[in-house]
């Protein structure tokens, strides 16, 4: 079989279940859904690890697959791009879906819907791969919507649940704020680069990078810039970065398998890459750069502390994906966009991990997610409680596990770049690795240690219903049957070793060589790879680091609190009542939007159908009915019935004509 089959074959293998499930779900049954999209995610997986290994021979692939449509001397079409840094997604893509799958089965047992969250889940798998395969605007547009309307769907899976219903609502609504954007940054590029196809606007990029243009008035403003800021609000949405966060937490309102798929390891993470795979275009940009950079830092620093007053497991896992997402930004701002790629490579497996753990809680918890009420699960489920440890630990940074490498390289890359935001977005970054160990291990802790606080719980519905028959014997938690801990200790294994494996060939080989490109004006990479003696001398020097003490710091804050004196955090709340509110109204962003845009869209649609609706157009069709009907009034008057009266008028009529005429000649 050629390659150029397999990378068919890596997309539509999904995309085939998804439609089985989906369209002959009744027919096939639930263990017949399972089958074939889980089958299908496989073949996908082990296709693109095929591909991965032709890539690393040195077998990279820029090509047309299918034109849709051509308009003089533009073409649209649906091509691949499969390099370095495609394959690096397509892997973890497919990995992360397939243990996602895997799970569905546990986590989604006695659901009615089961066929149908496995079409959307094969689906979202397909869109996903579609949108990190692209070699052109066209199709990363294609798969960006799809990805979004297949969160939409999964969100709102529960469509009996209110909050589902406005969640859903809610993340369509915030991304297309940031896809109105992503759309004029690609209507750019076609105006200026007379392309969509990336190699072309990447060579022609140079060229234009002095080039400006005015938006309104007279003030200039360099293309680069525009189309690189425009492009990233379009990333804003996607990736949920401030002030285009408000829909990640509230997307916690679907099944916790989707919550790992799309709001931890995928979708998310959509604008990362997307970034990244620009690295041509952003490097000619310092204030998009500086741009990227700020809001990143925001969204590390400002998400981590909301999730300290978070007692809903999946809600703090939430804020945690923005913090990462924050952390991301920054990177790439940093030009490190292959730091900024490794973390999002690494933080899939642990995030991944986490959420799945959080449902195998959840599951055992009788679906309640409220943390205040759980406590001791260790001794009750053994598997989850370690895996949970290995996700946390890794988030908050451990020397020798996968988030510690990519996490460290970042705050050094913040900390050697050049740009005038960075020294805010170092402060930001060294201070939200205190917050996340703090946080994570304060879900960490009010779990799996401490008293058991769950006889006392009662046991009401938490994300959705569930299966109450097969979890439990007697209220007393258990181990969730195997697959749900099996892919957990699948999920475990990279998210200890991934980082020490893979930190040297993609952060200080040639690894992602072709794929991302890096200015000489931006050296941070090189400086970066002039102090890294290897993977083992990285995590050793760790112990001398500030993250690592500061992290240290919030571990061992969060055990003194939660474990010893669970007094203290209820002394500070009261006493900070004012601080303690702003957090758990996540600053009052919420009703800042539904105030400014829900409420003045409303108001200014109302003010249009009163002005408008009402008074000038109902005014003028209403005005000129009532002139018709008066004009008839006064011809009414003439049709008397007597025959002097007509032939009165027609003399008069003939008068008139003729003085009209004379006058005329």
């Amino acid at each position: 079989m050629d390659m150029q089959t397999l990378y068919l074959i890596v997309p539509l293998a999904p995309l085939f279940g998804a439609i089985v499930a989906g369209l002959f779900g009744k027919l096939i049954g639930r263990a017949g859904a399972h089958v074939v999209t889980i089958a299908g995610v496989a073949v996908s997986f082990i296709a693109s690890v095929f591909v991965f290994q032709d890539v690393l021979a040195g077998h990279t692939f820029n090509g047309t697959v299918y034109t849709w449509m051509v308009l003089g001397d533009l073409s649209f079409e649906v091509g691949f791009l499969i390099d370095s840094l495609t394959v690096m997604m397509m892997l973890v893509v497919t990995f992360v879906s397939l243990m996602v799958h895997v799970y569905t089965i546990g986590y989604m047992h006695d659901d009615p819907g089961y066929q149908r969250f496995f079409s959307y889940i094969s689906l979202f798998t397909f869109a996903m791969l579609m949108l990190v395969m692209s070699n052109n605007f066209l199709q990363l547009f294609f798969g960006w919507e799809a990805v979004g309307l297949v969160s939409y769907l999964l969100i709102g899976f529960w469509y009996q649940k209110e909050s589902a219903i406005y969640a859903n609502l809610k993340a369509f609504l915030v991304n297309r704020v940031g896809d109105f954007g992503f759309i004029l940054g690609i209507g750019l590029v076609l105006a200026y680069f007379g392309s969509l196809d990336y190699a072309t606007v990447f060579a022609k990029a140079p060229a234009l990078a002095n080039e400006s243009i005015t938006i309104w008035g007279d003030s200039a403003w360099n293309l680069m810039t525009v189309i690189g800021i425009l492009l990233f609000i379009g990333a804003m949405g996607k990736s949920a970065q401030f002030p285009l966060h408000v829909w990640l937490p509230d997307s916690m309102e679907g099944p916790t398998p989707i919550s790992a798929l799309i709001h931890a390891a995928t979708m998310v993470t959509a604008g990362i890459f997307m970034v990244a795979r620009m690295s041509p275009l952003y490097e000619l940009s310092d204030v998009a750069l500086s741009f990227i950079m700020v809001i990143g830092a925001i969204t590390a620093l400002f998400m981590g502390f909301l999730g300290i007053v978070q007692n809903d497991i999946k809600r703090v896992v939430a804020y945690s994906t923005l913090s990462q997402l924050g952390y991301m930004t920054v990177a790439l701002g940093a030009s490190a966009y292959s730091v900024a790629v490794f973390h999002l490579m690494t933080h899939a497996f642990f995030k991944a991990l986490l959420f799945l753990a959080a449902g195998s809680v959840i599951i055992a918890m009788h679906h309640n997610q409220d943390i205040r009420t759980m406590g001791g699960l260790k001794k009750y489920m053994p598997i989850t409680w370690i895996t949970a440890l290995i996700g946390s630990l890794a988030l908050i940074g451990t020397p020798f596990l996968s988030g510690f490498y990519s996490k460290e390289t970042i705050i050094e890359a913040v900390k050697l770049s050049h740009l005038p935001v960075a020294d805010i977005a170092y402060w930001a970054v060294l201070i939200g690795v205190f917050v996340t160990a703090f946080y994570s291990f304060r879900m960490y802790f009010l779990v799996f240690h401490g008293k058991e606080r769950f006889h006392n719980a009662h046991h009401h519905g938490g994300d959705g219903h569930g299966q109450d028959d097969h979890g439990h014997h007697g209220g007393i938690p258990h181990e969730t049957p195997w697959v749900v801990t099996g892919p957990l200790l699948l999920l475990a294994l990279p998210s200890l070793a991934i980082g020490y494996m893979t930190i040297e060939p993609m952060l200080h080989g040639d690894f992602f060589r072709n794929a991302i490109y890096v200015s000489d004006r931006h050296p941070v990479m090189v400086e970066l790879n002039q102090h890294f003696q290897g993977a083992m001398a990285y995590a050793l020097h760790a112990f001398v680091t500030v993250p690592f003490w500061l992290a240290a710091a919030g571990v061992g804050l969060s055990a003194y609190f939660y474990l010893l004196r669970p007094d203290i955090p209820a002394a500070i709340q009261k006493r900070f009542a004012f601080l303690h509110a702003m957090l758990v109204n996540k600053y009052w962003f919420d009703e800042l939007y539904s105030l400014v845009f829900a409420k003045g869209a409303r108001l200014l649609g109302g003010g249009l159908w009163r002005g408008g609706d009402q008074a000038t157009i109902d005014g003028a069709v209403n005005g000129l009915a009532r002139q018709v009907n008066r004009i008839a009034g006064l011809l009414k008057s003439f049709q008397s019935g007597y025959i002097y009266h007509y032939a009165f008028a027609m003399l008069i009529g003939v008068f008139v004509l003729v003085s009209w005429f004379a006058r005329l000649n």
